[in-house]
């Protein structure tokens, strides 16, 4: 008996089926729906916001104090500096401006996630610093593009698919001359991190050293050491939080997790 024309049949069929399973598990992992959802803006923004006044960049990685930080979009214009930091994610969403962590709800599953607004913080921290412009200059943006409903009020600059581009345009207060966004733009563009796989896997391990409680860690502010310390009174007694070691003179406070 010829075996091998039996099983032909469903070698076949394994040359598709394979690179198909590879295919659906990378359409599932939480890098790939970052990925697209980065584009997606991309697109939209291209199409919608006019090139000459708004000089975008993408995927900016800046060096920080204690590493690096890496913000999804740059629109640079007139009107300001919008900082955006995309979410593709869908189900329910519930959270609020002063909540440490926002949840989703897809069906009966609940999913904790970081308040992306806390996360976009440190990202107008940076650019602050790096262009040295006043933070009302600086205007942070959460674009949740995966067809994600938010189920408590939110503020305006918490937007839905294209609810950024509206939140955007909604600026008409010139704040900078057209020669002042250019120098902005060439100083983003020589100082930012080359946007490459090796400077996305250093950033990677620089997160992940970050939330290990025994490693060094920097303050974001002034570079002094930051040392686990004890809430000694109060409603938070016992609580632990990261400080700077140059307390009083400069206060910058983490959480521990």
């Amino acid at each position: 008996m010829n075996y091998l024309v039996i099983l032909q049949p469903l070698l076949d069929t394994m040359k598709w089926l394979i690179p198909l399973m590879l295919l659906i598990g990378l359409l599932k992992t939480s890098w790939f729906k970052g990925w697209f959802g980065e584009r997606l803006v991309r697109v939209l923004a291209r199409y919608q916001l006019d090139r000459q006044v708004y000089r975008r960049l993408h995927d900016v990685t800046l060096p920080t104090p204690d590493g690096t930080t890496q913000i999804d979009h740059v629109f640079l214009s007139p009107f300001g500096i919008f900082v955006l930091e995309t979410k593709n994610m869908s189900g329910w969403i519930f959270g609020s401006e002063q909540q440490a962590q926002w949840t989703q709800q897809i069906y009966k599953q609940r999913f904790k996630f970081q308040n992306p607004l806390r996360q976009n913080y440190k990202h107008l921290k940076a650019l602050e610093t790096a262009l040295g412009v006043a933070p009302e200059q600086l205007h942070s943006v959460i674009a949740f593009v995966g067809g994600a409903t938010l189920k408590t009020p939110m503020p305006a600059n918490v937007t839905q698919g294209t609810g950024f581009i509206r939140y955007i345009k909604s600026f008409d207060q010139p704040v900078f001359s057209e020669v002042q966004v250019e120098d902005m733009l060439d100083a983003l563009q020589s100082g930012r991190l080359a946007p490459t796989l090796a400077t996305q896997r250093e950033h990677v391990q620089r997160l992940k050293q970050r939330s290990d409680p025994s490693a060094e860690r920097q303050c974001p502010k002034c570079g002094s050491t930051l040392l686990v310390r004890t809430i000694k009174s109060g409603p938070k007694a016992g609580q632990q939080f990261w400080g700077c070691s140059a307390f009083p003179k400069c206060r910058t406070m983490q959480p521990l997790n």
